[in-house]
């Protein structure tokens, strides 16, 4: 088993929480992290019918068979369990008691936050990062083949092809929980706005634009977007908010946690079709976008990147923000140096009196240069400190 860098993270809050709540897309390992961070706890399978049934016909009767806590996984199929899991949890005093999981976070999260507000820690858990592969030597010879193969477990564990296991995928989310969802009626239609969302993925958000491909109004994307969003299937990296006196995009940038998904979506058939796809570049900086992310959700911390553009086209793809103090970062898929990477960083510096940033690139050379500019490997992201 591939070990997770979350693992640590989840044996703290269990130190100082009573509940958490582990949450992320589906088969991301979620149970599996669970199960072997509490070896010790009871499993209950909730989407057990029989287990199920005496939750629901008899919760408080339920919850006293499971008095020393448990792991319960798709607890979002028992909503009715979470107002007696409540009466439980303020009643005791131990920490880390229960464990809650399930593959729907809209539904899951929406229970939470009605009944368990302030009584449960969050922990999201993504698909494998770059480094966590590394740690089993599981990356990929080649970028290409990593990112047409993604990050989803079931792929690495289970020697899945991804032509094989992500149609599969996009499938049983769709049908299982977009489904249960009740404000999307159209399942079809919803597969034609992700995969035209996929097209556009590491730019600005444009619903004019997309209502017009798809063929839904603002008020249904702004819903589906929310829906993909909740579901961890995209990610909205917002605009920085620091003008310099300019005028800014204030439009947030979409992103796919998962590149395999992005390539399924886009009908790439392999590794090779990717080489000289005109969306490489925007895939290949997706990838890194959410291996940054994941640098900050498995310590459960909130996520502080943010992207810049002014309306004269002036761009800077990532910018950390770490209580003000700023990083620019320039992402570019190419293995060669090129002085243009830099004029951005540049320009940005000028304006905001800084002199610290990073070129993130798929080259082997790793330099520090003396305008302040860290030139490194995509792989190493996990190594940065911000």
């Amino acid at each position: 088993m591939i070990q997770r860098e979350a693992k640590s993270k989840l044996e703290n809050l269990a130190k100082s929480f009573k509940a958490i709540a582990v949450i992320g897309p589906r088969q991301a390992g979620k149970t599996t992290l669970v199960k072997s961070t509490f070896p010790n706890k009871p499993y209950i399978s909730l989407e057990n019918p029989d287990t199920r049934k005496f939750a629901l016909e008899d919760p408080r009767g339920f919850l006293q068979s499971l008095s020393n806590g448990a792991i319960l996984d798709e607890v979002q199929r028992t909503p009715e369990l979470f107002s007696y899991l409540q009466e439980m949890l303020d009643n005791s005093s131990e920490k880390g008691l229960f464990i809650l999981t399930g593959s729907n976070n809209f539904l899951l999260q929406e229970n939470i936050s009605q009944s368990l507000a302030g009584r449960v820690a969050y922990l999201n858990l993504l698909p494998f990062s770059v480094s966590e592969l590394a740690s089993a030597n599981l990356v990929p010879e080649t970028d290409e083949e990593l990112l047409f193969k993604g990050f989803y477990p079931p792929i690495y564990d289970q020697e899945i092809s991804p032509l094989d296991w992500i149609p599969n995928y996009i499938r049983t989310y769709i049908e299982r929980d977009v489904r249960q969802i009740k404000n999307v009626t159209d399942l079809l239609i919803f597969e034609k706005f992700m995969r035209v969302l996929a097209g556009r993925t590491g730019q600005e958000l444009n619903f004019t634009a997309i209502g017009n491909e798809v063929g839904i109004d603002l008020k249904t994307i702004q819903s589906w977007i929310g829906i993909l969003e909740s579901s961890f299937i995209i990610y909205l990296l917002k605009p920085h908010f620091q003008n310099f006196n300019k005028t800014i995009v204030k439009r947030p940038k979409i992103y796919f946690y998962d590149t395999g998904l992005v390539c399924s979506f886009l009908r790439i058939s392999d590794s090779i079709q990717l080489e000289s796809h005109p969306l490489k570049g925007a895939i290949f900086e997706t990838m890194v976008v959410i291996e940054m992310v994941k640098k900050f959700t498995n310590r459960a911390l909130a996520v502080n990147l943010y992207y810049w553009r002014d309306k004269t086209g002036h761009e800077v793809d990532v910018i950390i923000d770490n209580a003000g103090k700023l990083i620019p970062i320039e992402i570019k898929s190419s293995k060669t140096i090129n002085t243009d990477y830099f004029k951005n960083l540049k320009y940005w510096n000028n304006l905001s009196k800084l002199n610290q940033s990073i070129l993130i690139y798929s080259g082997d050379q790793e330099q520090q240069r003396s305008d302040g500019t860290l030139i490194t490997n995509w792989k190493n992201i996990n190594r940065l400190v911000f």
